[in-house]
């Protein structure tokens, strides 16, 4: 599984990510827009070395790295909430998560892009979570095995 995390802002959120990612068994990180890269303390301080353990690539456009990672033969699951959304499930072969930013999410142009919207079922009152939160939430579900 591969991670685009798109526009960022956090660069605490930045270093969860790099954290579940390694924890998860990530291929390559994506940090696209103006989503922070290593090296930066505040990423260390909260991903463990995580940035170290995981390959990671910085490039601007996301639409282009949406391209390419298709062209390898992956399936790009952006994570969003909302209409058109369907409730996350595990999903076998190739699958390149994307996240978006803490408040806005991910543009329209960009889920125009995409193979498929998934979300995370939430039945409480706030229908939202912190974008590290769901990421880690989102690689663990994605990666379930079939029975």
């Amino acid at each position: 599984m591969l991670l685009i995390a798109h526009n960022i802002r956090s660069l605490h959120n930045v270093g969860a990510i790099f954290r579940s990612a390694d924890a998860f068994g990530i291929e390559r990180i994506y940090l696209t827009g103006f989503t922070g890269t290593p090296p930066r303390s505040e990423i260390a301080k909260v991903s463990l070395g995580a940035e170290d353990r995981v390959p990671w690539e910085k490039v601007v456009e996301v639409v282009e790295v949406i391209k390419v990672v298709k062209e390898q033969g992956y399936v790009v699951v952006a994570l969003e909430n909302g209409v058109g959304a369907e409730p996350i499930v595990p999903l076998s072969g190739k699958i390149a998560l994307l996240l978006g930013n803490e408040v806005d999410g991910i543009e329209t142009e960009v889920l125009d892009c995409v193979d498929r919207i998934m979300e995370i079922p939430m039945p409480g009152r706030k229908q939202s979570l912190n974008v590290s939160v769901a990421a880690g939430i989102a690689m663990f579900a994605l990666q379930q095995k079939f029975e």
